[in-house]
């Protein structure tokens, strides 16, 4: 029987597994320290950074949902639980009234703020300290590569974000 599979070589394989490694460990360093220090998962400071983002610090739970890659119900279970704890509000959308919004409060803004410093000492240290300036550019163009496979639509804020111009020599000393 022929095969038209295309099985990865040597190298192709160590990458692969050091980027399903790297999947897998990171979500749980920045749950363990966001836990830890504001009682959020990633996903809700994800959803909470969001809606601090969005005009008027409010969105649609369908566009909400989209740009945290959440099913709608996984969505609604998160916002429920931010709901109760007083950090975002959700009412019918004026525009159309069979829609949701969201909008986070000033204690969701003021968690943000706390969680914020903790969060980006988490992000240095796990990833962004171990590159060098050439690591991170080359880190933002994989990830860019792979990112326009995943989410052609580019419904993640991820797609969008822009690195600085120029050699990263140049730009980083």
């Amino acid at each position: 029987m022929a095969t038209d599979t295309r099985w990865l070589n040597t190298e192709e394989s160590a990458a692969w597994v050091r980027l399903i490694a790297l999947a897998e460990l990171l979500p749980g360093a920045l749950d363990a320290q966001l836990l830890r220090d504001a009682g959020l998962t990633h996903f809700e400071y994800v959803a909470l950074m969001s809606l601090a983002d969005a005009p008027n610090r409010t969105m649609r739970m369908t566009e909400l949902a989209s740009r945290t890659n959440a099913t709608l119900p996984r969505l609604s279970h998160v916002a429920r639980r931010l709901e109760e704890r007083g950090l975002i509000e959700r009412f019918p959308c004026p525009e159309d009234r069979r829609a949701t919004n969201a909008t986070i409060t000033r204690a969701g803004l003021d968690l943000l703020a706390s969680a914020a410093p903790g969060h980006v000492d988490t992000v240095r240290a796990n990833v962004l300290d171990a590159l060098s300036p050439e690591q991170l550019e080359q880190l933002y163009q994989i990830a860019g590569a792979v990112l326009t496979r995943l989410d052609p639509d580019e419904r993640l804020t991820a797609t969008s974000c822009q690195f600085s111009e120029g050699p990263a020599a140049a730009r980083m000393g």
